[in-house]
């Protein structure tokens, strides 16, 4: 059996995330979304805003919870990555915020969500 990469870890973990939102009548309006070095995992809309979303994942809490791992410079990179996004797409001024979902995904369990909306300015 191959051991997992960060890489396949990340993305089952926004795989998990966006079926999430999904089930809540959100939109995914992209996933991945790269801006030089800087990287949002998610963008959704939830009929309110547009929401840049950081998808954290862990097997288990032993270190801490998942949100926990959003590092402040992770987050001048979502938005850094955000603001391009919206120029791009000339929505500057539209109504947006910051998520952060955690996901506690261990063996032989059910994913566990923690959602944070308006999780940083």
């Amino acid at each position: 059996m191959t051991k997992k990469t960060t890489t396949d870890i990340g993305n089952e973990g926004e795989e998990l995330a966006c079926a999430y939102l999904e089930s809540k009548g959100w939109r995914i309006l992209e996933r991945n979304y790269f801006f030089e070095k800087s990287e949002v995992d998610i963008v959704a809309y939830d009929d309110t805003a547009i929401v840049f979303i950081e998808v954290k994942m862990r097997s288990s809490d032993k270190f801490g919870k998942p949100e926990e791992f959003v590092s402040e410079v992770k987050v001048e990179h979502v938005f850094k990555a955000a603001e391009a996004w919206m120029y791009e797409r000339k929505m500057e001024g539209s109504p947006m915020r910051f998520d952060v979902i955690g996901i506690l995904n261990e063996k032989g369990k059910a994913p566990a969500f923690n959602h944070i909306e308006d999780a940083f300015r």
